[in-house]
């Protein structure tokens, strides 16, 4: 059809058909709005702020990110570039934002700069009332949005709970400044901004997640309010120990490489402390002092890692620190008065110990929340009891307040959100047979649902008394359906999927392997989103499966630790035990012709199956692959693996580089240049090791290509690349 493009392209540039959905909820307390972003279309990255009214029922755009940049191209702090490189964001605008606690107010940046918008409903036929996608942004409703003074470029801006301050980030300095009502007066002697916490040493930073929080434990901040809002605590994070590492663009000679703090697995991580600040009076531009700050103890030598921290009206600050060794955690209380904690509750492991995302947390009446890992069960606690039973593995705590709600699997490729109470015990809160997940307990939710019977994920208010209202959404859809044969394959029951072209005549036909097959990630899920690139490969000719293996989430703690010190061979063993097992039971697999994909850690296990087992595996794409454990980070590469000094034998057997004489298999490998996760020094040690052999391969360098290959026109043509590798090495 004339005018019509391309999946690869239509996938790239809808950033896999995300962009247009509404993301980014927050309910009010009273439930009365619902705050959210979307993009104006499904090929437009840059997203607004949005408010649905539940009593009106209409959705109401507050902030467009068009209208407030006028047009002009967003300009982006290298603190902002990494941030959202951390996040793995893909979209533009407005990306992220904060509010009160009463949700009347939100601050977000635009353009390295601080607004602060009023989310409340405008009088009837006022500036900013309306619904259309047009009706009421910020260029035409005075207001509803007004710029706070900062010092330069503005990251990570979060309201004090009562509205009355905006704490940020700007370089290496936790600033504040005072609000005000849109276009009017902040509060006499808070005209300006003051900094909180700063120092002069070029690698010290103050209230920003250091790379591994940010990176592999899912802290993404590094400041709280206080619930009156009148202190904060924040991380001081010196980057001093760690190695400097750089990334350049040899397209662009001219241009001085960039450097980052790279903490290497088995070298010195940032040393994070955490402090007390006091909000002090009237605000004035000042270097900041010593007055008002206070550093919080912990045995930091036993336990260096700051992993989470939780400020609630329920109870004293809570700490959850771990050991660098991953062995032992430890949740503490913060004595306010001197600054001192107390330990709550510890957990110990042989291999690593683990817990939901989302806690600990302290609900309104003044409950702990945490974790256990039962031996094959991830369970929810409050007050050390369970309140989960065996075999529902606990995924994520959504939020804590006067329930608790989460998300939960029984069976792995299918997430349901749950709530739990103390008066009303535990209930199942969706039933789609899908991934769902809700967010707030008052008398208004927000339910998001994904399924194999519709595209995309849907966003659902629901409100105490009224009809649930689905927010609209932009998103494109899809040209490919997806026919999934789900399955459990093989004695392990490894969870799995298999794809034909929608017009296989029962052929036999070449296999392409696409797992991710690591710890943290799942690549089995029952959306239907999760599965439109692996049908467009196999409508090109051939059969897809894709198999989770050990060590990848939704089956339980014991499942997972199953590779631990070795992230080699039980993950290629699972791949391979998955193979045949599908090949046993669904006609139409051509063993003599199998190919396998897969990018990070399944670029890793992608090369790992043609160097280690190219009888079964007769050729491998390979995107950002980890060729040498050595070279990753401490966080996580120790979790798995143990410290390099006392697991030498567990680095040995998982790298690639010595496997590299072994290749006769065709291998693409593919890295992007910028990549400051998993560098291209992987990619490149590799190929020196396979041209040493005499092994013939691919590499294909993307310069100025993080870890993610977000432009159109790469992923575009890297996509139609591969497929045209595999037909090659495959005889498609």
């Amino acid at each position: 059809m004339e005018g019509q493009i391309s999946f690869p392209l239509q996938q790239a540039r809808t950033r896999r058909f995300s962009l247009g959905a509404p993301r980014s909820f927050t309910v009010s307390p009273r439930g009365e709005r619902t705050v959210f972003l979307r993009s104006p279309a499904g090929d437009d990255p840059n997203n607004s702020l949005w408010v649905y009214d539940s009593e009106a029922r209409s959705e109401r755009e507050v902030a467009s990110a068009t209208i407030v940049l006028g047009g002009a191209h967003e300009q982006l702090s290298p603190e902002e570039r990494a941030r959202r490189e951390r996040s793995r964001e893909l979209a533009g605008g407005i990306v992220g934002y904060a509010c009160d606690e009463a949700v009347e107010h939100a601050a977000f940046t635009l353009g390295g700069r601080l607004w602060w918008a009023s989310l409340e409903a405008p009088a009837a036929g006022g500036p900013g009332s309306g619904t259309g996608p047009g009706a009421g942004h910020a260029g035409a409703a005075p207001g509803v949005l007004g710029e706070l003074p900062s010092p330069g470029q503005v990251v990570d801006p979060r309201p004090s709970p009562d509205g009355r301050w905006v704490a940020f980030l700007s370089g290496a300095r936790l600033c504040i400044v005072g609000t005000r009502p849109p276009g009017g007066r902040a509060p006499e002697g808070d005209e300006s901004f003051g900094v909180l916490a700063g120092e002069e040493e070029p690698e010290v930073t103050w209230g920003a997640a250091e790379f591994v929080a940010a990176e592999e434990m899912g802290r993404e901040r590094g400041y709280w309010w206080s619930p009156d809002g009148t202190a904060l605590l924040a991380a001081r994070v010196d980057n001093g120990p760690v190695a400097t590492w750089w990334t350049a663009d040899p397209s662009q000679p001219g241009a001085a490489p960039e450097a980052h703090r790279y903490p290497q697995a088995g070298t010195a991580d940032a040393e994070v402390t955490l402090w007390h600040l006091e909000v002090p009076g009237p605000l004035a531009v000042a270097a900041p002092g010593e007055a008002g700050r206070r550093q919080v103890s912990w045995d930091s030598g036993r336990y260096p890692y700051l992993v989470a921290v939780h400020w609630g009206k329920g109870g004293p600050p809570l700490l959850l620190v771990e050991q660098r060794d991953h062995k032992r955690c430890a949740v503490l209380t913060l004595n306010l008065a001197d600054l001192t904690t107390s330990v709550v509750t510890e957990a110990a492991d042989a291999a690593w110990v683990s817990w939901p995302r989302g806690v600990p947390a302290w609900t309104d009446a003044g409950k702990l929340v945490w974790g256990l890992a039962d031996g094959s069960t991830s369970r929810l606690t409050v007050d050390g009891t369970p309140v989960t039973p065996e075999g529902l593995q606990v995924r994520e705590v959504t939020h804590v307040g006067r329930s608790i709600v989460f998300t939960a699997s029984s069976k792995p490729e299918v997430v349901e959100a749950w709530q739990w109470s103390a008066e009303g015990g535990l209930r199942q809160l969706t039933d789609v047979g899908g991934v769902s997940r809700a967010i707030g307990d008052g008398p208004t939710r927000v339910v998001l649902s994904a399924s194999m019977a519709w595209a995309g994920t849907r966003a659902v208010v629901q409100s105490d008394g009224t009809e649930p209202h689905t927010l609209r959404s932009l998103a494109e859809v899809p040209p490919v359906e997806p026919h999934v044969r789900f399955m459990y394959a093989g004695e392990r029951g490894l969870s799995a999927g298999v794809l034909f072209p929608r017009q296989h005549s029962g052929a036999k036909l070449p296999v392409i392997m696409w797992p991710y097959g690591g710890p943290g990630f799942q690549r089995v899920m029952a959306a239907r989103s999760s599965w439109l690139e692996a049908q467009w490969i196999a409508d090109q000719g051939f059969a897809v499966v894709v198999a989770d293996g050990r060590g990848t989430p939704g089956r339980g703690p014991a499942f997972e630790r199953e590779v631990y010190l070795d992230l080699a061979g039980p993950v290629l063993e699972d791949q391979v035990g998955a193979l045949l097992a599908v090949a046993r039971a669904v006609p139409g697999l051509d063993l003599e012709r199998v190919g396998i994909r897969g990018w990070s850690f399944g670029g890793y296990l992608s090369a790992l199956a043609v160097l280690a087992r190219p009888d079964v595996f007769h050729a491998a794409f390979a995107g950002a692959p980890v060729t040498d454990w050595r070279l990753y980070d401490t966080y996580y590469t120790e979790k798995y693996l143990g410290h390099p000094d006392d697991h030498p034998e567990a680095y040995e057997r998982s790298s690639l580089v010595p496997l590299a004489r072994n290749l006769a298999r065709p291998l693409v490998i593919v890295h992007g240049l910028a990549d400051d996760n998993v560098y291209a020094a992987h990619s490149l040690e590799l190929s020196r090791a396979l041209l040493a052999a005499g092994r013939r391969h691919e590499v294909l360098p993307l310069p100025g290509i993080t870890h993610v290959a977000s432009r159109d026109d790469i992923a575009e043509k890297l996509l139609q690349y591969e497929v045209e590798f595999f037909r090659r090495a495959l005889g498609a």
